[in-house]
């Protein structure tokens, strides 16, 4: 094998390789021998069959498998004898060959930059805690009976309004023709509710406790019965009695049927979890500032594949945002020329903080585990109730999507890595404190370094899952 290194311009590299024909007929040989102890023709014992008759038979094929491995495995063994590491997948063009005759082929790619990392502990953050007030747990507690409602007959007579649950029966029909699952007796009907067909609650309220109504609605077009999909559709009503509908009270009761065991049990859940919510917050303004640091702190060149790849991904999201009538009122004003710059910058910063992100990781040893991943799977099977099945083989079959899956765990692990390393001062904040730093966080951000907002901002994530940047998380 011949490998000259035809350009050189930066990251991006492009060589010439050629292999001998001698090699080719060598590994083709090899492989036709290989299928002459496994296939079986007619007047052939097996291992028998001549060459010339396997070559006959499987040539085209053989050919075919040989020049694919040839052009992987010499790719390879090029790039690992210069020490290259490519950021995305090698362009491979086949310049020529003819049976007899050397391959040559083409190969252009980016490499990964040498990547200097800065002394981390030059950082500087501020770490703010909440220390939560009991009647911010109290208020958790409110809505939580809230929604936790109670029947109850009512204290005074009166007609059905919202929330109320009625006791009906019902019969409807389509076209004059009474269908299975349109009629129940002794049916409880919470007003508000929207579990029955859109209209149907809306012109029960007001009817009172005996009395009989008949009430119009009209299926959508998607609804999942053929029959009553797009269908207008009558129901005779007759209401039994009307019970209103009371929060529970903020009792062991509530807790009990919340799964605790009782109030002071309760009580404790939801202060935990309301200390976890504000952690995360915390811990997203902290991140926010740390990879603001990390860009400042850092300028080497990114590969252009690796940023065109991440700016198609932000503009594809940008595009449909704008479709359903989502615009940033900065963005609102602006053309394409312009957005276009801004939001490349914004994916070169991505870049560069994944690859960043991955190098620390690299140099440090730091990885996701397989229990990790496994405990990831199945937080995302859990929320797919009854399609957990169908969720496990998903990602057992595809690669990619399992690295997706790993991604984020692996920059959570770096951040804390780095975090760490840095000079973290830490301060005591109210929730209120906490949410109104968190927001004036961002425009301070923007002022400073636009792109930093902009980029914090958008929610879209590269789909490739196998690039560097993949695990530069969705805040970077």
């Amino acid at each position: 094998m011949q490998v000259t290194e035809t350009q050189t311009d930066g990251l991006k590299h492009e060589y010439k390789v050629v292999i001998a024909a001698s090699d080719i007929a060598e590994k083709m040989a090899h492989r036709l021998q290989e299928i002459g102890q496994q296939v079986r023709l007619p007047g052939f014992r097996p291992g028998k069959v001549p060459v010339n008759i396997l070559k006959q038979r499987f040539g085209s094929s053989v050919m075919g498998e040989v020049l694919e491995r040839a052009v992987t495995d010499s790719s390879n063994q090029a790039l690992t004898e210069r020490g290259l590491r490519p950021a995305l997948q090698p362009k491979i063009e086949i310049v020529s060959f003819d049976e007899g005759k050397d391959l040559e082929y083409t190969m252009a790619l980016e490499v990964l930059p040498d990547i200097k990392v800065m002394d981390f502990a030059q950082i500087e953050l501020e770490g703010l805690t909440v220390e939560v007030p009991d009647q911010e747990v109290q208020g958790v507690l409110e809505r939580l009976a809230g929604s936790h409602k109670k029947t109850q007959a009512l204290s005074k007579k009166r007609k059905a309004r919202s929330d109320d649950v009625l006791v009906i029966d019902f019969r409807g029909s389509v076209d004059g023709e009474e269908l299975p699952g349109m009629a129940a007796e002794g049916h409880h009907l919470e007003l508000g509710s929207n579990r029955f067909v859109a209209g149907f609650e809306e012109q029960l309220i007001g009817i009172d406790v005996g009395e009989e109504r008949e009430i119009t609605v009209t299926f959508p077009e998607a609804y999942a019965n053929d029959k009553l999909a797009g269908k207008d559709a009558v129901f005779q009503v007759k209401v039994h009695d009307i019970l209103e509908t009371v929060p529970m009270e903020i009792n062991d009761d509530l807790a009990v049927a919340l799964g605790e065991e009782n109030l002071e049990s309760l009580k404790g859940k939801v202060r935990q979890q309301v200390e976890l919510d504000y952690g995360q917050l915390a811990r997203a303004r902290l991140k926010r500032a740390l990879l603001d640091q990390l860009a400042d702190g850092h300028q080497f060149p990114v590969p252009a594949g690796m940023v065109d790849e991440e700016f198609d991904v932000i503009w594809k999201q940008l595009k449909e945002d704008h479709e359903q009538g989502r615009i940033d009122p900065e963005d609102k004003d602006k053309d394409d020329e312009v957005l276009r710059a801004e939001y490349r910058a914004i994916a070169e910063r991505r870049v560069r903080l994944g690859l960043l992100l991955s190098e620390v990781g690299r140099q440090n040893g730091i990885d996701v585990t397989q229990d990790e991943a496994n405990r990831a799977l199945m937080q995302e099977a859990q929320r797919h109730q009854g399609h957990e099945r169908e969720v496990f083989d998903f990602y057992q079959k595809s690669p990619e999507a399992m690295a997706k899956l790993r991604a984020p765990i692996f920059e959570d692990k770096v951040i804390d890595f780095i975090t760490a390393l840095a000079k973290v001062t830490e301060r005591k904040v109210t929730p209120q404190e906490l949410q109104n730093e968190d927001s004036a966080s961002e425009p301070a951000t923007a002022s400073k370094k636009k792109t930093a907002a902009k980029s914090a901002a958008k929610k879209t994530k590269t789909t490739k899952g196998k690039t560097a940047a993949t695990k530069a998380g969705k805040e970077s």
